[in-house]
């Protein structure tokens, strides 16, 4: 027995995750996405994975054996550049926010919660999605007062209030 697509998106929304934008740049083409489905991988060595549906504008970016990506964590109050990075679809949606270049060369977020910046690792087809594991190079916070994470769940923003 198989579970129904529906059922399947219904309980994974309710699974709060912090937000990102994925971005990467090859032969001054700059991209980006945002994503929900990142997580650590290992320490040592240092390792972490995003997960990035296949027919993506990006994926040929990260198609390439040296390929690199940054991951940039978004603060509470990074809300439109998520949603830029989600919706915009004709324009560069590289306009908003102040952006830089890492070590690989894939743009970050000047005032991002945090950032990593990785060169590709390894990568799983998974379906419709593939799973990029990326080695991180660089990493940086780049406000140590900055300590509030922007959270998806069930089809909405939020912040998090530590409990009492």
């Amino acid at each position: 027995m198989s579970i129904l697509p529906d059922v399947f998106r219904d309980v994974l929304r309710r699974f709060a995750a912090g937000v990102t934008v994925v971005t990467s740049a090859r032969d001054g083409v700059r991209l980006g996405l945002t994503v929900t489905a990142f997580t650590s991988v290992s320490v040592e060595p240092p390792l972490i994975a995003v997960v990035i549906q296949r027919d993506h504008r990006i994926t040929p970016l990260l198609q390439a054996d040296d390929a690199s990506f940054a991951v940039n964590l978004l603060s509470a109050t990074q809300q439109p550049l998520s949603d830029r990075f989600a919706y915009v679809k004709d324009e560069d949606r590289f306009t908003e926010g102040t952006w830089t270049t890492a070590e690989t060369g894939a743009p970050v977020l000047q005032d991002a919660l945090a950032w990593l910046d990785c060169r590709l690792h390894g990568r799983l087809d998974a379906g419709t999605h593939t799973i990029y594991v990326g080695r991180v190079v660089a990493a940086a916070v780049p406000s140590a007062d900055a300590t509030q994470p922007l959270v998806y769940c069930d089809r909405a923003y939020y912040t998090l209030t530590p409990p009492a």
